[in-house]
C-alpha cells in the first residue's frame, strides 16, 4: 500500500512516530535474546542469520529487485544499515550488559544533525542540539563512572554500531526511497548479510551449530527485529525530519536496561542510572521543538523563500509506488 503524504517537519504525526517507535523497541530485545539464546563468541554470523533469511523474505514478498543506480545505492546503504552495523551491535552484546551497550545509540543524533546540514539541507534546532549534547554527556557517564571497567572492544563496537547506522540514516534521506519499505528494506538487509557471509567463513570459520533456544532467538531477531523492525523504520525515516528520526533509537537502551535488569540481573551505579536517564530524556524532549524555536519571530510573515529551521527533503515528499 503506497504511504500517505508526509507530515510536517515541526510535527511528524502521533501514529507515525508511534510506528517509528517500534524498531528501537524490537532492537532492544537484542542483548538479552543474545546473551541468553545465541551461541556465544559468533557475532559476524549472528548478524548473518539475523539479516539474510529477512531480507529474503522481504524480497520474496514484494518480488521486487532495484533498478539502475539503486543497485549499488543498495549495497551502500545495505552495508551501513545492516552489514557493518549488525556486527558491530553484537560484538557489544557478546561482551558488555545490556543497557551499557545500547547506549552508545545516544552520540548518533549529533552524527545525524552534522550531515544532515550539507547532505540534506535540514539544520538541526538549537533545541534538539541541545539534546543531544547531553544525550553524549549521559553516554560519557555511562561508560566513564568511577570504578567501572568495560571491555574497550565492546566500548570500541558500541560506539561505532550507531555511528554507521546514522550515516546511513542521513543517506537513506538524501537518496529517497524508489519503492515502498517492504522491497525497500528487503534490499538492505539481503545486502547486508551477503556481505557479512565471507567475513564469517575468514574469522568465524563455518555457521554454528544451531539447537532449540538459538532457532527461537534468530526467529525473534530476525522475523520482529529486522524484517518487521525496519520495514517500520525505513517508512519512518523516508517521512520524518532526520533530526527526529534520529533520537528515537534511544527507547533501545531503556528497553535493554530494562530487560536486563528483569531478566540477567544486572545493575547500574548510581552515577550511571543519572547518566543513562539523561539520555533518553533526549528521546522525549527531541520530539517537539518548542513554538519560540519553531516560529523565531513571529511578528514577521514569513514568504516563500524563508528557511526553516528543519525541513523535509524533496526526496521524502514525494509519493511512493506501492510495495
Amino acid at each position: 500500500m503506497a504511504d500517505t503524504a508526509p507530515t510536517t517537519a515541526q510535527d511528524p504525526g502521533g501514529a507515525l512516530v508511534l510506528a517509528t517507535c517500534l524498531p528501537p523497541v524490537l532492537w532492544g530485545t537484542t542483548y538479552v535474546v543474545t546473551t541468553l539464546l545465541l551461541p556465544a563468541d559468533h557475532a559476524l554470523w549472528s548478524g548473518v542469520l539475523r539479516a539474510l533469511p529477512a531480507g529474503l523474505l522481504l524480497l520474496a514478498l514484494s518480488r521486487r529487485l532495484p533498478r539502475g543506480d539503486w543497485w549499488w545505492k543498495a549495497l551502500v546503504l545495505g552495508v551501513l544499515n545492516i552489514g557493518a552495523f549488525f556486527p558491530l551491535l553484537f560484538l557489544a552484546a557478546y561482551v558488555l550488559p545490556g543497557g551499557i551497550a545500547a547506549i552508545f545509540g545516544a552520540a548518533s543524533p549529533l552524527v545525524v544533525a552534522a550531515l544532515a546540514l550539507p547532505l540534506l539541507a535540514e539544520r538541526p534546532t538549537a533545541w534538539r542540539l541541545l539534546w543531544g549534547v547531553l544525550a553524549v554527556m549521559g553516554v560519557a557517564m555511562m561508560v566513564l563512572a568511577p570504578g567501572v571497567e568495560l571491555n574497550p572492544l565492546g566500548v570500541l563496537a558500541g560506539a561505532a554500531a550507531p555511528l554507521s547506522m546514522a550515516v546511513g540514516t542521513v543517506l537513506s534521506k538524501r537518496w529517497g526511497r524508489p519503492a515502498g519499505p517492504v522491497p525497500y528494506a528487503g534490499w538492505q538487509l539481503t545486502a547486508g548479510g551477503l556481505v557479512i557471509v565471507p567475513l564469517a567463513l575468514a574469522v568465524e570459520g563455518g555457521p554454528p551449530r544451531l539447537d532449540g533456544p538459538a532457532l527461537a532467538g534468530y526467529v525473534w531477531l530476525g522475523l520482529l527485529g529486522a524484517a518487521l523492525a525496519y520495514t517500520l523504520w525505513f517508512r519512518g525515516v523516508g517521512r520524518m525530519p532526520a533530526g527526529a528520526v534520529a533520537f528515537l533509537p534511544l527507547i533501545s537502551p531503556l528497553v535493554a536496561a530494562v530487560l536486563g535488569w528483569l531478566v540477567l540481573g544486572e545493575t547500574l551505579t548510581p552515577f550511571q542510572g543519572a547518566g543513562f536517564l539523561l539520555a533518553l530524556l533526549a528521546v522525549a524532549c527531541a520530539q517537539r521543538t518548542p513554538g519560540r524555536f519553531m516560529n523565531p519571530e513571529p511578528h514577521r510573515r514569513s514568504t516563500p523563500h524563508a528557511p526553516a529551521l528543519e525541513t523535509v527533503t524533496a526526496t521524502s515528499t514525494t509519493k511512493e509506488p506501492t510495495s
